[in-house]
C-alpha cells in the first residue's frame, strides 16, 4: 500500500503544489490535497490548520505545506502540538529535518526556491527516517513543552 501524504498550499504555491502533488503521484505516492484549488487569494493558516489537523487526526503521517514564503505556513502548522513542521531550502536542510528533529510536515516557499530544489526537498524528507538515539528526548521536549523548567 502507498504512504499516504498530504499537500496543502495558499494561492501564492498553487502552481508548485500541483505540480509536485503530480510528481509525488507517479512516484506512487496516495496524496490527500487539502487546497487550495486555484490562485484565487486565500489565507494560509486555513490551509496550515488543515494539514495540522491531518496529521493528529492519522489521516497521514506526513504532510508538504507551500506558501509564498513557507514561513508564514509553517507557523501556522507548528501551532498544533502534533506537529513538528520545518522550513527547508535545500536538500541537506530537509534530510537534517527528518534525522534530527522527526519533522512530519515539510514547508516549502514556492516564491523562493524552484521547482527542480522543491522536488530535491521532498525527496531527501520521504527517503530519510527519524535517527532516534540522543534526538529523541529532544522530540519529546518539544511534543511535552515544559516552559516554567530551566535548561539543564
Amino acid at each position: 500500500m502507498a504512504e499516504r501524504i498530504a499537500i496543502v498550499s495558499d494561492h501564492a504555491a498553487y502552481a508548485m503544489k500541483a505540480e509536485l502533488a503530480e510528481h509525488l503521484r507517479g512516484q506512487g505516492y496516495d496524496v490527500l490535497d487539502l487546497g487550495t484549488a486555484s490562485t484565487d487569494s486565500v489565507d494560509y493558516p486555513d490551509y496550515g490548520y488543515r494539514i495540522a489537523r491531518a496529521i493528529a487526526d492519522g489521516e497521514v503521517e506526513r504532510g508538504i505545506a507551500l506558501c509564498g514564503s513557507g514561513i508564514g505556513i509553517s507557523i501556522a502548522i507548528n501551532r498544533h502540538p502534533h506537529c513538528r513542521c520545518a522550513l527547508v531550502s535545500d536538500g541537506l536542510s530537509a534530510r537534517l529535518a527528518r534525522e534530527h528533529n522527526d519533522a512530519n510536515v515539510l514547508a516549502l516557499g514556492a516564491r523562493l526556491i524552484g521547482i527542480e530544489t522543491a522536488r530535491d526537498c521532498i525527496a531527501q524528507f520521504l527517503a530519510t527516517p527519524f535517527a532516534g538515539g540522543r534526538h529523541q528526548r529532544r522530540i519529546d521536549k518539544l511534543t511535552n513543552p515544559d516552559f516554567a523548567k530551566e535548561p539543564a
